[in-house]
């Protein structure tokens, strides 16, 4: 399996599950802030955002080109 056709298969993932990542990273920067009593909220709100703004993007372009993974 080569490396376009692994990008095709996380772009086909993280695209038909948006909703269900974003809540993983949420759910995952929430349990580490508690963790770590808040000392980290700026860096993990970081995550939060990087991580959306990624999946945005991702199911954006594929949504806009379909033939064509992000």
């Amino acid at each position: 399996m080569g490396f376009d056709e692994i990008k095709k298969k996380v772009t086909d993932l993280v695209s038909d599950n948006a909703d269900k990542v974003s809540d993983g990273v949420d759910k995952a920067t929430d349990f580490i802030d508690d963790k770590t009593a808040g000392k980290y909220s700026e860096q993990l709100e970081g995550v939060d955002d990087k991580a959306r703004d990624f999946v945005d993007r991702v199911d954006g372009d594929k949504n806009d080109n379909p033939g064509n993974p992000a």
